[in-house]
């Protein structure tokens, strides 16, 4: 269901007499919505942790690649109802703070993975998240994530001191105060510098930029501060990094792409619903979270085979031109047999290989999956 891209609480009745779907999915039919209520409640939350260690090292090898660059962000899922023990944190989309579960979100810069995710994150633990994430990085790979990119409000500054300790590179923003943007103000134009931006379709690629080295309370030795301004924004802006001898364009330009896991978590949001809390269909919300991380992972896999631009395509683009197709069906003794009508994205799956594949049915051993493109 997290694959097929429909709203949870609109699609799961509609869906249970189709017999394609379940066929997509491996299944000899859909579950109801009682099943799909009842069983991520009789997970247990010890599971989880455990089953995205196995889904991680699962995803190596089928064929993702690792990466070495990983940006952090919070991810508030709101709730609507009047459970105290929740807590309330502030939600972007809308521009206020209410009642939510915070999700913790790591997504490869790459590949745009989603590696790891927790949704047991409380007000009081939310600072050492990232320390978490490094440390099952660690743990599964045998070496410290490269890069970690986050905003101001992810950690602290003693967090980001054991970051160093680490070896670990790190780049984020400082929380600006009305004095720091007053002292930036009456600083001479002498002091500023000129750069360029490269690879980046903006209209601000000449920022002003004040290259800095600066000490911070809870951090030991010292950090490197970029103040960026002519960069679209009122203010200017406080880049600080522990990269001392890495150019600032180069900075400046990576961070930027940070702003990419911001539209992916938005595409998660909105193509595999992680926000239904409140649908027709209650669960877990541990058991969403994972289900999307993994629903992810696969609509990834599934670019980097198709290629051709697919790389960065947003999941609902990949589920638009390859998944949401017309086929007709036939079963007999030798297999299962789909035959895909004619459409403008079949000759990309052609030159992957996918009509050459047979896939076996895991619950019909005798059973193969045939695809046919016309």
């Amino acid at each position: 269901m997290k694959l097929f891209g429909n709203a949870r609480h609109s699609h799961v009745m509609s869906s249970v007499f189709d017999e394609g779907l379940p066929l997509f999915a491996g299944l000899n039919v859909i579950p109801k919505r009682s099943f799909l209520t009842e069983y991520s409640c009789r997970i247990p939350p010890k599971c989880y942790p455990v089953f995205m260690k196995h889904w991680f090292d699962a995803m190596a090898k089928l064929g993702i690649d690792r990466g070495v660059s990983f940006d952090l962000d919070f991810h508030t899922i709101p709730y609507h109802g009047d459970d105290a023990l929740v807590e309330k944190h502030y939600v972007s989309k809308r521009s206020r703070r209410q009642k939510g579960i915070l999700a913790f979100l790591a997504q490869d810069a790459d590949t745009r993975v989603f590696c790891y995710a927790n949704a047991s994150v409380r007000k009081q633990d939310q600072n050492d998240e990232i320390l978490r994430f490094a440390e099952f990085w660690k743990d599964r790979t045998g070496k410290w994530p490269q890069e970690l990119i986050f905003d101001s409000k992810l950690t602290t500054y003693p967090n980001l001191n054991r970051l160093n300790e680490w070896g670990i590179h790190f780049m984020t923003l400082r929380r600006r105060s009305p004095q720091m943007v007053q002292q930036v103000y009456q600083l001479p134009a002498s002091a500023w510098r000129r750069i360029e931006l490269n690879n980046i379709s903006r209209e601000y690629r000449t920022p002003r930029i004040l290259d800095q080295r600066i000490t911070l309370t809870g951090y030991a030795g010292p950090l490197r501060q970029i103040i960026i301004a002519d960069l679209g924004h009122e203010e200017p802006t406080f880049l600080l990094t522990n990269q001392l001898r890495r150019s600032a364009p180069q900075l400046i330009q990576r961070y930027a792409q940070r702003m990419i896991i911001e539209n992916g978590i938005a595409d998660s949001i909105d193509f595999f619903h992680m926000d239904a809390l409140s649908s027709a269909v209650a669960m877990k919300i541990d058991c969403d979270l994972m289900l999307t991380l993994m629903a992810s992972s696969l609509y990834r896999l599934f670019a980097l085979k198709v290629k051709n631009g697919y790389l960065r395509a947003h999941s609902r683009h990949i589920f638009r031109d390859f998944v949401d197709a017309t086929a007709s069906v036939t079963i007999d003794e030798s297999g299962i047999h789909v035959h895909f009508q004619k459409r403008a994205h079949n000759p990309l799956l052609l030159a992957t290989g996918f009509d050459h594949t047979d896939q076996r049915i895991p619950w019909l051993a005798n059973k193969r999956l045939h695809l046919y493109f016309g």
